[in-house]
């Protein structure tokens, strides 16, 4: 079988599936720069008839699948909108995901984010990056009060969703000592309590917490979740940190907030416009860490979502039904 695949596999990755006797044509979009948008796969599907489409970012869409022969649709995300998922199935197509691919890493990067603001490390590096010279200890003690931040221990944590990631980031601020609070209407009371959280209403989880995480997904429900008017409710003192997406929130009002000093600071990893480069408007304040969606950009990252792939490919292509299906009707 020929396989195409364009998103990050590991090369060992690769020579499994070549073993196992496919027909394997790597174009990773890291290395080729390119993102299929729309109809951009076609043609070079078509081309070389390709019945197995491993991807990350590039959409598969209902005129790709119905115009082409595909056998297996994979993605290396854990829930991917970029693929038609009913129209795959009304072709009896299996689509394969990779679940928890990335948990551990964003978890970690959003506890790198909550530290980064409450000891002003991006501030305080842009500052000595910066014409700053001490004359006298003066200089010295102006820097050091303006610098001053925060521990997080005996501080309030308030958790925006209670999924996967958010359930790691709350096992690993166990450590620090700080009080967590959830906001999830869907989650079950007894995760909750494994990490020792209490369940509350967003209006207590915004008046209370002196730093705000989200991690829940992007539904019509969450769309602009937070705005002005929640900003406001939030302490002076708060920090919010959002490595989940950028649609739950306003950014324009965010923006405004952090200017004016309604809250404290934020760390951010998604926005509205992406990718990010160095005109985003953030990057003008100094209350703000500013990453370019590198949440879940690690090596245990690649290796994970490799080893997924690899196994539900070879499962599919031995005639099993692949473990990480997305629609399993396709086998009733």
């Amino acid at each position: 079988m020929r396989v195409l695949i364009t998103a990050p596999i590991t090369e060992s990755g690769l020579n499994e599936l070549k073993d196992a006797g496919l027909e394997v044509d790597y174009r990773s979009w890291l290395e080729t720069g390119n993102l299929h948008l729309g109809e951009s796969l076609l043609q070079t599907i078509k081309s070389r008839n390709y019945e197995i489409i491993i991807v990350e970012g590039d959409e598969i869409k209902e005129e790709i699948i119905e115009q082409t022969e595909l056998k297996l649709i994979g993605s290396v995300r854990g829930s991917p909108n970029n693929i038609s998922l009913q129209a795959a199935t009304v072709k009896k197509i299996p689509v394969i995901a990779a679940p928890g691919r990335n948990t551990i890493a964003v978890a970690e990067l959003t506890i790198a984010l909550m530290l980064a603001q409450a000891r002003n490390i991006i501030a305080a590096e842009r500052l000595l990056k910066s014409e700053f010279f001490i004359d006298d200890f003066k200089d010295f003690g102006n820097m050091y009060k303006n610098l001053m931040g925060f521990e997080l221990s005996g501080r309030t944590v308030g958790l925006i969703g209670l999924g996967q990631i958010g359930y790691e980031v709350a096992k690993r601020l166990h450590s620090f000592s700080v009080e967590i609070l959830v906001f999830d209407p869907y989650v079950d009371s007894n995760k909750i309590e494994k990490v020792d959280g209490r369940s509350v209403e967003l209006d207590e989880l915004l008046r209370t917490s002196d730093i705000i995480s989200i991690h829940c997904p992007s539904t019509d429900e969450t769309k602009g979740m937070l705005g002005a008017k929640e900003f406001e409710k939030m302490k002076k003192t708060a920090i919010l940190i959002n490595t989940a997406r950028a649609s739950v929130l306003n950014e324009y009002a965010l923006r405004e907030a952090l200017k004016n000093g309604t809250i404290a600071g934020a760390g951010l990893d998604v926005f509205f416009m992406e990718p990010v480069d160095s005109d985003n408007e953030f990057l003008e304040l100094d209350n703000v860490t500013v990453m370019p969606h590198m949440g879940g950009n690690t090596i245990e990252t690649l290796e994970r979502q490799t080893r997924i792939i690899v196994d539900n490919v070879l499962a599919f292509v031995k005639g099993e039904q692949p473990k990480n299906i997305l629609n399993p009707e396709v086998y009733e």
